[in-house]
């Protein structure tokens, strides 16, 4: 039954984001944000609201191995399921992928991000460098957007995720209600679920947390870069997964440790953030290479997770 509840969190967390983000991108477009700020900032928190809600819980509860589980977790299962079983589908053609600056950002939170956990805790003044850096590289991004958009280049944010101008305000009002109701309700419901799994089998939070908890808010993920594969749209792929794990290191444990600071467990420092390090590494024949994401690729990064997944469990 605890498996059950779960996954009724899980799936009660997805579909709570999901009507968070719609309701929020229509009331920012309707009282005038403009487009491209939405997509830079309401659409990106908002499709992490699953993550930074079980982390705030699960920090808020004790249980701080489920919130940085889910976060190194899930960077993990990025890489190497996210990008790994598409590949198996269809090939990516990444040639004309430019994810170079992105890539570079990507690398440079994680590398912070270890830093900062070497400290043996995630305490508001490690949650106050994570939060300055995400803000920096937002203000960088919206720069850049309004840049191409002032030389007339193609912008591909212009159309955020969820906009529907025919949107009544009441609709807006219930995805907004949704949203808010469903993500804390999901979130308290899976880690409670996550915890008692953890004592049923004698493993610990953290363990949940890298395998159960970051598959599931993965999944959200897995689905777009499967459709990104089918419709060979390789840049979408290697950017849903940059833009994603960018976000979960920066936003998710920055805003988690700044409500209640986090001690990190020695088995991270072990080995879990050097996995995440070296999966990290995995995109760089396809990001600086061109090399592109066949089944071959595929099959080797699924099966490179598969065996990681097993070790932290045996472990």
């Amino acid at each position: 039954m605890v498996f059950a509840y779960a996954i009724l969190g899980l799936v009660i967390l997805l579909l709570a984001g999901d009507a968070l983000v719609k309701g929020a991108v229509n009331l920012s477009l309707r009282i005038g944000i403009p487009a491209l700020i939405v997509s830079l900032t309401i659409v990106a928190f908002g499709t992490s609201a699953p993550e930074l809600l079980i982390s705030i819980d699960a920090a808020l509860e004790g249980v701080p191995g489920i919130a940085l589980g889910n976060v190194v977790g899930s960077n993990t299962a990025n890489v190497l399921l996210v990008l790994g079983v598409p590949a198996l589908i269809a090939v990516m053609h990444t040639s004309e992928c430019d994810s170079r600056r992105s890539y570079i950002q990507m690398m440079g939170a994680t590398a912070l991000f270890i830093a900062l956990a070497s400290r043996g805790v995630f305490d508001r003044f490690a949650a106050f460098i994570l939060l300055v850096v995400l803000a920096a590289f937002l203000t960088m991004a919206v720069r850049d957007g309004l840049r191409h958009r002032k030389n007339g280049e193609p912008d591909d944010l212009e159309e955020p995720e969820g906009a529907d101008p025919d949107m009544p305000g009441w609709k807006i009002a219930v995805f907004l209600l949704l949203g808010m109701i469903g993500l804390p309700f999901g979130a308290n419901l899976l880690v409670d679920s996550a915890r008692e799994i953890a004592l049923m089998y004698g493993v610990s939070d953290t363990v949940i947390g890298l395998t159960l908890v970051a598959i599931g808010t993965s999944l959200p993920e897995l689905a777009t870069t499967v459709m990104a594969a089918i419709r060979r749209q390789a840049d979408v792929a290697i950017g849903n997964v940059i833009g994603s794990n960018l976000f979960n290191l920066l936003a998710i444990i920055g805003v988690a440790a700044m409500i209640k600071p986090m001690p990190v467990d020695p088995a991270f420092l072990r080995f879990d953030l050097w996995v995440m390090l070296a999966a990290s590494l995995v995109l760089i024949p396809f990001v600086y290479l061109g090399k592109d994401l066949n089944r071959m690729w595929g099959l080797g990064l699924t099966a490179v997770y598969v065996l990681y997944v097993s070790v932290v469990l045996i472990a």
